[in-house]
């Protein structure tokens, strides 16, 4: 399954992260926006829709930065584990005020601070790789 999320960075540098539903797989963790890409979408058309659907707010697929990738295998949800593919973009161009229309809540985090958060096993990695990232490059 290949999986896309989007660590939207604001202009004070920190990083929004969403805590998913308490009923979810993974409920009440803290991870970064975004979902599955569909058969036939691109993973930055997938991200721009998951973020209009989740937090209200829109992108434009070259806002997009690639930082990097997680993969393993999905855990706990319906029926068997399969391979589990997380491409992760950062993004500091947005319009609108993202609101948690599909989870529990949303945060602002500074880089450093992500770490810290209980989030889905695949999210720590990307985590240490956007940080990398942002240390090397501006978005």
């Amino acid at each position: 399954m290949l999986v896309v999320a989007v660590a939207l960075r604001a202009a004070d540098d920190r990083i929004l992260m969403q805590q998913r539903n308490f009923s979810a797989v993974h409920g009440g963790l803290w991870e970064f926006p975004g979902g599955k890409v569909e058969d036939g979408e691109s993973p930055e058309m997938a991200a721009v829709r998951e973020l209009e659907e989740e937090l209200a707010v829109r992108i434009e697929p070259d806002a997009l930065v690639p930082v990097g990738f997680a993969s393993g295998s999905t855990a706990g949800g319906k029926g068997p584990s399969r391979p589990l593919v997380i491409l992760l973009y950062a993004c500091s161009r947005w319009q609108g005020e993202p609101h948690p229309h599909e989870a529990e809540a949303i945060a602002w985090h500074a880089c450093g601070a992500i770490h810290g958060l209980s989030m889905p096993p695949l999210d720590y990695p990307l985590a240490e790789a956007l940080c990398s990232f942002l240390a090397r490059k501006t978005i």
